[in-house]
Formats: structure tokens, sequence, C-alpha cells
């Protein structure tokens, strides 16, 4: 796997975990889908854990395991920053970046597996 393949992918499946750790969160699921759900609220904060999970294989493929968690750590960071701040302002384009994130680095990382 090329190291620009590799930042890409981490850095989709990032923003994708951390959007998905935010509108699991009471208030940002609220601003979004406009009432609770506490079953989806759960499944976005297991999404949420399992994508940053994810995220840290491509790293750790392409830099090796010291460099590849400092990387991992970095685009956590870019994914937090950006999402504070499109959260407050476009909620519900952050929660459509999420899912395009999502379903755009899930070929990727299978191919890149295979």
């Amino acid at each position: 796997m090329s190291t620009t393949l590799a930042l890409l992918l981490a850095a989709a499946l990032c923003y994708a975990g951390m959007a998905a750790l935010c509108l699991g969160m009471d208030r940002h699921h609220q601003q979004v889908w406009s009432r609770k759900a506490p079953r989806r609220q759960r499944g976005l904060r297991l999404a949420g854990w399992l994508l940053l999970a994810i995220a840290l294989w491509p790293c750790v493929q392409a830099w090796g395991g010291a460099v590849g968690v400092v990387i991992w750590f970095g685009l956590l960071s870019a994914a937090a920053l950006l999402l504070v701040l499109l959260l407050p302002y476009r909620p519900q384009g952050a929660a459509l970046l999420m899912v395009l994130a999502m379903l755009g680095s899930l070929p990727v990382l299978l191919w890149s597996a295979g």
C-alpha cells in the first residue's frame, strides 16, 4: 500500500469514527435527527470506536509501528478539528460527510487488504 493511499484511507476512517462518536452524544444527535434514539446512539458509538481502531491499520501498514501510531494520532487530531469547525454550523453536512467517508473507504480498505 502506498503512503498516499494509506494517509487518505486513514484520514477518511478517522473522520468517520470521530463523527460517529460525536453523533452518538445526546446533543449532537439531536442536532441532526431532532429526537433521541438510544439504539442508534449506541450503534454510532460502537461504529465510531471500531472505525478508529480500523484507521490504525493502514498507518501501521505503511509506516511501521512507531511512526504509524504517531501519524494516526495526528489524523485523529485533524479529524477532531474538522468536526469542531463543521458540527456547530452544519451538523447534517457533518453526518453526510461521515457516511461518504465510510462508504468511500470501505472498497479501498477491502482492496488494500487483499
